[in-house]
């Protein structure tokens, strides 16, 4: 009897074996997320990260990416090139990560690129706008659309409806951005009929008071302002034209830098109608957009802008890549990547160029009373 029993429960063993399915190995790929969460571009780092964890939590709740895990490594780069530099070679050295998303600014992207490309390992931007970034290697890309491809959309569609002749400029003339955004503005005025820009000012990060400039603005007479600057001192500029009685009736023009909720909270009714030309607006019927607005909205307690929405899609495209990436290596990532044409994201339907730059529709957009609305 002993004998019997031990027989039958050996093949009752033998049988379970033979019909349970053998579960595939999940695979880890250690990703770096370097964003700016402090300092001067903490405003912009913040909403990235809120994106990126968000489609990190709908990649891993869903079967988009099944057999496949991303294991995040989060880095702050507190607005400093350096430190970029370092959270990089931290992530490539230290966590070997297979790819980068970031950074938040194209002033470090210039620093830490070159070392991901150095060991070639994939870099994908999610803010970094100015020219020659992917021009650093065949491992760096971006999502996000140049100024010198958003910025001519925005002259036309604004001298469409505004008919203005007579333009005014202030920038920053201390970083790469601010520099390529305006070269782009130049550019589109020259070739726009009629157009004259009237004065040009500068001014540096940092700088809180711009009564001189704008004074010199002023007796110019224009109908628009070009203010290329990050958030903090735009809104300043702003606030303080309206001080000086340039009136509601000029409007305020810019590039990716006013595409933040913190224009509003920082210059109230003075941004009122603050024109920008961008990638993404929370009112798009892209597919997923509507489901993307309302997660952010429900889980972080405010709407997203287009860095919250450029990092999430960067999730969208990385994960595409990694199932057409076989077998998974960097080399094969970084050609899967460029291979990449019409996927379906909330930017609308994305491809990258022969240069690893994105392809895919700009807008333009106007503030209205603290939101965004489509420019018409």
């Amino acid at each position: 009897m002993n004998r019997l029993n031990i027989f039958l429960i050996c093949a009752y063993v033998l049988i379970l074996s033979a019909c349970t399915k053998p579960q595939p190995e999940t695979v880890q790929i250690p990703v770096g997320f370097v964003t700016s969460l402090t300092g001067a571009f903490g405003p912009y780092g913040i909403n990235q990260k809120n994106g990126l964890e968000l489609a990190l939590n709908d990649l891993k709740s869903g079967s988009y990416l099944e057999g496949f895990e991303i294991v995040p490594f989060f880095r702050n780069d507190q607005s400093m090139a350096d430190t970029c530099l370092n959270n990089f070679r931290d992530l490539i050295f230290n966590h070997q990560v297979m790819a980068i998303i970031g950074p938040t600014t194209s002033n470090s992207a210039f620093r830490a690129d070159t070392v991901a490309q150095k060991n070639g390992l994939v870099v994908l931007g999610i803010s970094n706008t100015v020219p020659g970034i992917t021009g650093m290697g065949d491992f760096i890309f971006r999502n996000s659309l140049t100024e010198a491809a958003v910025i001519p959309n925005t002259v036309k569609a604004t001298h469409a409806k505004l008919n203005y002749s007579r333009v005014a400029i202030i920038y920053g003339d201390d970083d790469p951005y601010t520099i390529g955004g305006v070269d782009a503005f130049r550019t589109a005025f020259e070739s726009t009929t009629g157009v004259t820009i009237v004065s040009t000012e500068t001014m540096h990060k940092g700088d809180t008071g711009f009564t001189d400039q704008l004074s010199r603005i002023k007796s110019s007479n224009p109908e628009v302002i070009v203010i290329m600057a990050f958030v903090a001192e735009a809104s300043r500029i702003m606030v303080q034209a309206r001080q000086l009685g340039i009136p509601s009736t000029v409007r305020f023009l810019g590039g990716n830098s006013f595409n933040t909720s913190q224009l509003w909270e920082l210059a109230g009714e003075a941004s009122q109608g603050a024109i920008c030309g961008c990638a993404w607006i929370h009112s798009s019927n892209n597919p997923g957009n509507s489901a993307f607005v309302s997660n952010y909205t429900a889980t972080y307690g405010s709407r997203p802008d287009q860095f919250a929405a450029q990092a999430y899609a960067s999730l969208t495209i990385l994960a595409d890549a990694i199932k057409r990436a076989n077998p998974l290596s960097a080399a094969a990532l970084r050609d899967a990547l460029s291979q990449t044409r019409n996927l379906q994201t909330i930017l609308g339907s994305f491809s990258f160029d022969t240069n690893r730059d994105p392809v895919h529709p700009p807008i333009v957009q106007e503030l209205v009373n603290g939101q965004f609305f489509l420019f018409q």
